[in-house]
């Protein structure tokens, strides 16, 4: 093999993919960056080159990063649940953060915030895309393209002083106010004084709420998920809770949790007092919660039911989006 060969290729390489996902939907600069630097994933923290022992991939035109090894370089804590599959960070500047295995949904200090791309665990490491991850660890990413180094850039805190207010630093760092203020957990009435630490990085993830849900609505659907499916595998739980959603947000069923599961005939376990009975274990509550997070695994399937059991021309007429385990689910 001709080694002296191998950076076109890579930017042969490099401008097709770019070409690619230009063609199929809109992309970010740090995305084109993400593209050509890929094969490399050579990283730079505050200006030193960093060694990933975990190789870096790209997915649907992102590059996903381990999660581990980037917050550590950042000086945050971080501790695996492996009951849920997810990974609480402690950031070095206060903030938390929650993420878990193809779940949209971050949950960061006191708010939960839909993700344009999930986190995936993968060959026992949890991946993260690069971007999002930078900015919830306070931190800036560019794209070197003359050496193909990914730059991540750690963000101090700016400080207030009686020269330097809330306005100089909305000027500085180009945010709003109300964006600081809700980046700082601080109420606009509130006087700042001198002194105080502000972060600065703005996640972009926070003009992007996620649906809210109640503690009510979690144990509903856990509860009819457990006589439904709790034999089956946590991806049919989830499918089964997501059954349910599904029928939430289209028009021909009820638009609650409660509505859906108590109308009809579909859940007689409803009306016969099993639901009442029912006690979630823990595989069916982390499918409820995810479900509710954004998780998704059967796309908008809106009926689910048992192939040797379930017979005739309605179920027939169906389109099967998945079988998992005992069940079909379909539209």
């Amino acid at each position: 093999m001709n080694r002296k060969g191998n950076p076109v290729r890579r930017l042969i390489i490099a401008a097709a993919l770019v070409l690619f996902l230009l063609c199929n939907g809109p992309m970010s600069i740090v995305s084109a960056g993400e593209a050509a630097a890929a094969s490399d994933a050579k990283i730079k923290l505050n200006g030193e080159m960093v060694k990933l022992s975990d190789p870096a991939f790209i997915q649907d035109g992102r590059l996903y990063l381990p999660m581990a090894r980037i917050a550590a370089l950042f000086g945050a804590n971080s501790s695996w649940d492996s009951v849920n599959e997810e990974v609480t960070i402690h950031t070095a500047l206060g903030d938390t953060i929650v993420l878990g295995n193809g779940v949209p949904t971050v949950y960061f200090n006191n708010g939960r915030y839909l993700m344009d791309t999930a986190p995936i665990l993968k060959g026992g490491r949890f991946y993260v895309p690069l971007r999002q991850l930078s900015e919830l660890l306070h931190a800036n990413v560019q794209w070197n393209k003359d050496s193909d180094v990914i730059e991540l850039t750690a963000v101090q805190p700016a400080v207030i002083s009686e020269e330097y207010g809330l306005d100089e630093i909305s000027m500085e760092f180009g945010s709003s106010k109300p964006e600081l203020l809700k980046r700082n957990g601080l109420d606009s009435k509130v006087t700042i004084k001198p002194g105080t630490k502000l972060k600065v990085v703005i996640p972009s993830i926070f003009d992007k709420a996620a649906k809210p849900f109640t503690e009510s609505d979690l144990m509903l659907l856990a509860k009819i998920t457990m006589v439904e499916a709790g034999y089956e595998s946590y991806e049919g739980q989830l499918a089964l809770a997501n059954v349910i959603l599904n029928r939430v947000k289209d028009a021909n069923f009820p638009d609650t949790v409660r509505d859906v599961i108590y109308s009809g005939k579909q859940f007689p376990p409803a009306h016969n007092g099993l639901l009442d009975k029912s006690k979630p274990n823990a595989s069916v509550l982390r499918a409820a919660k995810d479900a509710l997070n954004g998780k998704n695994n059967v796309g908008n399937a809106v009926y689910f039911y048992n192939p040797n059991v379930s017979k005739g021309s309605f179920w027939s007429s169906l389109d099967v989006i998945a079988t998992i385990g005992h069940h079909s689910f379909a539209k």
